[in-house]
């Protein structure tokens, strides 16, 4: 499948993040709004009564001396069916006629929360009830007045109020959620889509899909969008360079595993050659014999190298306890081979056991001394350390250290090489032979005054196990042997 048919699922706008945040914001919104209208409408009531009764104390003042046609029309202008005023010595002032009236609100005494629940009433019940309104007058000061009015002109009132707060909130809820959209939207939905979308073609074909591009995620350069993006772009540079090699490897493996049966058969005739070569007289023509055969067996080698780290999956493994000292005093005895000055200090103890593959593990140990060898180095000294079911094993020379460039492709097939002959596949088996084993082999330092590796495995004998958990002490005899 190419990249351009691939794409992630998509999800539906009512189930999209952006939708359910702009539900989220708006309700929210809502949720305050209905805070703030229920002291809002007290507040509108009780001046709405302020103002009739200041109107109403006007009305009274004004229309003491005039004729009752003139109060009906004072009455009409402060919406009032009867108004009358008391003085401190209980004098009073009325006009209109006064009924009895369905309710009484007395303004001196009521508070907040009295009256945020008349006026709820007033909005959901609505009742047209004949009201006694009792306040104080701002004019004269120290006089009470006292109002009846029909309650169905504050009912109307208050449902305007509450209908304006209502839309007027809608209308705040609804910009501040489509902001809360939009924010969400352009900031993390299309940063997200972009994302998965480019995850979605890089999983149906990696090899061919253009890594993402990560100053095209986000309009912000430095938030987390941007991060991720840099990161997944990143990783997917790796991954497919990651899979350019390993198909190259496994073609190369395919094209190693059809030639080198040829190539032994034509490689045979060369090595018994070189033998009779070796057997002749002259030692001249004994000395290019030696040179064959050791040019065959490199070549032989290198097929086999190649063909063993270009096959697929995991070495397979015959797990099983394994005494470490002997292993390394035989792993020595190789090396020896190539530089016979190499002295192996051996500090393991001889009853540490491990939980590998006896052939395999001997492979890693006597690549590592080998390289050592190869390396000049004259001494190689070999010490464990127990950190609960664990060992550690380091393997130090006093070689002249490897190169800076070495060490960035230490592990790499084909790179990590010194010697100019070299494939670079010593330690790049010895690691997948370590990863097979759960265990993992890493360069500790490396300088003018040597290198050091260190292997770690897994202890085969429990009792060793818990003892060098407990103290965490060295895992050495008293004296080291030299091999």
């Amino acid at each position: 499948m190419r990249a351009a048919h691939a794409a992630p699922p998509r999800v539906q706008p009512r189930r999209s993040l952006s939708a359910r945040l702009w539900l989220l914001a708006t309700l929210a919104v809502l949720l305050s709004e209905v805070v703030v209208f229920l002291p809002y409408i007290a507040h509108e009531r009780r001046g709405w009564l302020f103002e009739r009764v200041e109107n109403a104390a006007i009305a009274a003042l004004a229309g003491r001396n005039l004729q009752s046609s003139m109060q009906d029309e004072l009455l009409l202008l402060a919406s009032s069916e009867a108004i009358r005023l008391i003085g401190r010595d209980n004098s009073a002032i009325a006009i209109g006629k006064a009924g009895a009236a369905d309710a009484i609100i007395d303004l001196r005494e009521e508070d907040l929360w009295v009256g945020t629940g008349h006026a709820l009433r007033a909005i959901l019940l609505p009742r047209n009830r004949l009201l006694l309104v009792i306040g104080h007058s701002p004019f004269p000061q120290h006089t009470a007045v006292e109002l009846w009015l029909y309650e169905n002109v504050l009912n109307r009132t208050l449902r305007q109020f509450a209908g304006d707060f209502i839309g007027l909130s809608l209308l705040i809820a609804g910009v501040t959620g489509g902001l809360v959209y939009l924010a969400v939207l352009l900031l993390l939905v299309r940063p997200m889509r972009r994302i998965t979308g480019s995850i979605a073609a890089f999983r149906a074909d990696p090899e061919h899909t253009t890594p993402l591009n990560p100053n095209d995620v986000t309009v912000l350069p430095g938030d987390e969008m941007a991060v991720a993006g840099r990161e997944l772009a990143a990783m997917q540079h790796e991954l497919r360079t990651a899979l350019w090699r390993n198909a190259r490897l496994a073609a190369l493996g395919t094209v190693v595993a059809k030639v080198s049966h040829d190539l032994r058969g034509i490689l045979t005739p060369a090595l018994l050659s070189a033998e009779r070569l070796q057997m002749h007289a002259d030692p001249r023509v004994q000395r290019s014999g030696e040179v064959l055969a050791q040019a065959v067996e490199r070549a032989a080698d290198l097929v086999r190298r190649t063909l063993e780290y270009a096959r697929e999956g995991p070495p397979p493994l015959r797990l099983g306890p394994v005494a470490l000292a002997p292993l390394v005093n035989e792993a020595a005895e190789t090396a020896r081979s190539l530089r016979s000055a190499l002295r192996v200090n051996n500090g393991i103890d001889a009853a540490i056991q491990v939980r590998a593959d006896r052939i395999e593990l001997f492979r890693v140990l006597a690549n590592l001394l080998r390289n050592a060898a190869e390396a000049g180095a004259r001494t190689v000294r070999i010490s464990a350390q127990g950190a609960g079911a664990a060992l550690s094993v380091d393997i130090a020379d006093d070689g002249p250290g490897l190169p800076e460039p070495v060490r960035a492709e230490l592990f790499r097939p084909f790179a990590g090489s010194t010697r100019g002959d070299g494939t670079g596949l010593g330690l790049a088996i010895a690691r997948d032979l370590m990863v097979a084993h759960g265990g993992e082999i890493e360069l500790v330092e490396t300088g003018d005054t040597g290198t050091t590796f260190r292997l770690t495995l897994r202890l085969a004998d429990a009792r060793q196990q818990t003892e060098s958990g407990e103290n965490g002490a060295r895992v050495a005899p008293a004296a080291a042997a030299d091999v």
